[in-house]
């Protein structure tokens, strides 16, 4: 008896989410790190079939009753579980078959969520991308800021030397080629300048880039806001912060053709992980239009500067947008599907004016 309650002390205790399944895959037992996991409770999964709270569940592309009907220990990595809520979640799962004194064969099922080590190492890589990205930035600025200064001093002065001033129409252009790319140079360096912060209002910061974007697209877009109002004032650099969301929904209006809706929408969220630093509160600002989305190769190096799908683009605003965020400690990250490209910025609010 001790022994008994003793077990059943450790399986409610256990950490890991663990599932009891019998012979004919009922659940039997299920702790309660299972339910958080799964969003259920006990009393409600009790009896179920395993198919039933699994509907979508394959292994390596076989079925799960499948591998369960073979009775061989099976181990999967990166498993899609569709919750409640329409909430997808990812696990790595673990089956083992056990068979009691009576040659009764029972299934325990462990599930581990890997989501936050997925999300923690996608946004290392997002980190490490951009500082990479940010170097090769600046050396290409570097080397083609001293060219530019002398091919437009040449053309100034070659320009003063022709009899004919038709010609001057040829450095003209020649001039004005150079300021062009020096202006994207200098684009391309924006991130480096120093940070003016002070407390801001993020809704303040929100509806200043809205009405920007009202004015510049027209009645082709809708701006809706979705605002947590109980949401303080952030250290921060508003100037800058305007200027990401406003790559963003740029990006948004050009990929929707100037004809769609977009939606700006604040929250709070606790305990966030941004690369490898924890943060008690962190502000996620999501920008959400219903455009055509962005192509799947595209997806992972969309911040990358000259990354752009668009003829006419230059291929910095994300790039510059993400620099920018990194300079308040925060981060910007994407989903996209037709229909719904998500992009989330996180703002630490613990940035304070000793900038932890």
């Amino acid at each position: 008896m001790i022994q008994a309650k003793l077990a059943q002390t450790i399986f409610e205790n256990l950490t890991i989410a663990v599932l009891w399944f019998d012979q004919q895959f009922r659940l039997q037992a299920i702790n309660p790190a299972a339910e958080t996991l799964l969003e259920i409770s006990a009393k409600q999964a009790k009896g179920q079939l395993i198919s039933e709270l699994f509907p979508d569940m394959s292994l390596s592309g076989r079925s799960l009753l499948e591998v369960l009907q073979n009775h061989h220990t099976v181990i999967e990595h990166g498993i899609r579980l569709h919750l409640p809520l329409a909430r997808l979640i990812t696990v790595d799962c673990s089956i083992t078959p056990l068979q009691d004194e009576h040659a009764k064969t029972y299934f325990l099922m462990e599930l581990t969520a890997i989501d936050q080590h997925l999300r923690i190492a996608r946004e290392e890589n997002l980190l490490l991308q951009q500082q990479a990205a940010r170097n090769i930035v600046r050396g290409l600025a570097h080397e083609i800021k001293n060219p530019l200064g002398g091919l437009r001093g040449a053309a100034q002065l070659l320009e003063r030397e022709l009899p004919d001033p038709r010609l001057k129409e040829y450095t003209t252009i020649i001039i004005g080629e150079a300021d062009r790319l020096q202006n994207l140079v200098n684009r391309m360096l924006v991130p480096n300048t120093v940070t003016h912060k002070k407390w801001a209002n993020i809704h303040q910061i929100l509806l200043r880039v809205s009405q920007l974007i009202a004015s510049e697209a027209g009645e082709g877009i809708i701006i809706e806001h979705d605002f947590d109002p109980s949401i303080p004032e952030i250290w921060a650099d508003s100037d800058q912060l305007i200027q990401a969301v406003l790559n963003i929904m740029r990006n948004a209006v050009q990929a929707m053709n100037g004809i769609g809706q977009i939606t700006l929408r604040t929250r709070i969220s606790r305990q966030m992980n941004i690369g490898n630093k924890r943060h008690k509160l962190v502000v996620r600002l999501e920008i959400i239009d219903n455009g055509p989305g962005v192509p799947e190769d595209m997806i992972d190096h969309i911040f990358y500067p000259l990354v752009t799908g668009h003829a006419q683009g230059t291929g910095l605003g994300l790039s510059i947008a993400q620099s920018l965020v990194n300079q308040h400690g925060g981060l910007i990250e994407c989903t996209s599907k037709l229909g719904e490209t998500v992009f989330t910025l996180w703002l630490p609010m613990e940035y304070g004016e000793n900038g932890v």
